[in-house]
């Protein structure tokens, strides 16, 4: 009953923080809502500042409730025997072995995404419908998730399968291959991803000739950036929030707008977006997260081999495993359930990080392009995408993976 009576306070100590941490952050915004920020005043209209704080607020309720859910659906599998009576029934349909495991996870992650489904339905039908966001229509929505499935399957079963199997017959290092697997499998994501996944949901045409394509050629060789070309993506056919990105690694490096972003801003302003997206590359951002994330996972793999080990993990969270018989899928399903848990506490960490990343790319880009054509395409990014001025500073220390804007365009304005 140790490990049940740790797993509960962190468990009430998270989902209370959270609530917390919503509520402060609503609090703020409302508090706020009918001034607009004085730097902010001859850009941003009191109507738009409204709707920002308005649509903040509105994504925040949806996230408490949608927290409570997640809660309740946890200690549902754990402490209240749901992922025991599901296990108990796979074996009895198909027995023991590393199909009934590969059941046991796909139904959980189904079972999570049939409760989601609700929550995902009134966010883009309803919420992002009242702000005027939504560009979706109910049958892009359904082929939307029909695919994700269908490719989640084909690459997520095989995985599993593998990771598994390296469960039952690789020894007490298990853990370390499974990693290994793992890490490789990231690495080829990297290069699978911009030229076989991304074109299944969306529609890819290179960048037409013009004064843009010719400003964003030059700021390529002035970065020394060598890339598989300049795309445009069809990001409006979803939602009419703007965005740019880089896609792959070596060979593979695309440069992705949506066609929402070149829409919106003019040519200086897209050039100084992608200057910031570079200056990530450039100052080693992207290779030191994947660093990061193999060094997590390398620690996180090497807990669940030795907690995998460990009867009381599956008695004090509800489960019997078999003392005779395999338990990889078992051990990997409560892991997936219950670590969110005590890992939620070291999202102040990565925020921060990710928050020093942000400020040494908006640098990069007024070294490489223009400090005023970026705080300008920020002000309109704020402004389209109803994004708040005035966030708690508690919430954004522990949440926020970009600076508030006030501090941005403040940290920009020095450039200029």
């Amino acid at each position: 009953m140790t490990f049940t009576i740790v797993f509960l306070i962190a468990f009430i100590a998270s989902f209370g923080l959270r609530h917390w941490l919503s509520q402060r952050q609503i609090r703020h915004v409302a508090i706020n809502r009918d001034v607009v920020p004085a730097e902010f005043a001859s850009q941003i209209s009191l109507a738009d500042h409204q709707k920002a704080a308005d649509y903040t607020i509105a994504k925040l309720r949806l996230g408490i409730l949608e927290n409570g859910v997640s809660a309740i659906i946890l200690i549902g599998f754990t402490l209240l025997g749901g992922l025991q009576i599901l296990n108990i029934a796979l074996l009895q349909l198909l027995g023991e072995g590393i199909a009934q495991q590969i059941a046991l996870l796909v139904s959980i992650v189904l079972i999570s995404g049939i409760i989601d489904l609700p929550f995902s339905w009134y966010k883009q039908f309803y919420l992002e419908e009242r702000f005027g966001f939504n560009r979706m229509n109910k049958k892009l929505f359904f082929a939307d998730m029909f695919k994700g499935i269908g490719v989640g399957s084909a690459i997520g079963v095989p995985l599993l399968w593998v990771i598994l199997s390296l469960m039952a017959q690789a020894g007490d290092l298990w853990w370390l291959w499974a990693w290994g697997v793992l890490t490789a499998f990231s690495l080829l994501m990297q290069w699978i991803f911009p030229t076989f996944i991304a074109p299944i949901f969306n529609k890819f045409q290179a960048l037409e000739d013009g004064p843009l394509k010719t400003q964003i050629e030059a700021l390529l060789r002035r970065c020394d950036f060598a890339s598989q070309g300049l795309f445009v993506m069809d990001g409006g056919k979803r939602s009419a929030h703007g965005n740019a990105f880089f896609a792959g690694m070596g060979k593979a490096k695309r440069i992705v707008f949506f066609d929402t972003l070149i829409e919106k801003l003019n040519p200086g302003e897209v050039e100084a977006v992608l200057a910031h997206e570079l200056g990530h590359y450039k100052c080693n951002h992207i290779r030191k997260r994947l660093l990061v994330s193999f060094a997590l996972s390398f620690a996180t793999f090497a807990l669940l081999g030795w907690i995998s080990t460990q009867a009381w993990f599956y008695s004090d969270l509800g489960v019997m495993p078999n003392p005779n018989g395999y338990n990889g899928g078992l051990a990997l399903a409560l892991f997936m359930l219950v670590s969110p848990v005590f890992s939620f506490f070291l999202t102040p960490l990565s925020s921060l990080a990710s928050r020093k990343h942000e400020y040494e790319a908006d640098g990069f880009a007024a070294d490489k392009s223009s400090a005023p054509d970026l705080i300008s395409a920020l002000v309109k990014l704020y402004q389209d995408n109803a994004s708040t001025l005035t966030p708690d500073p508690i919430y954004t220390a522990f949440y926020s993976s970009h600076p508030p804007a006030p501090l941005r365009i403040a940290n920009l304005k020095r450039f200029s």
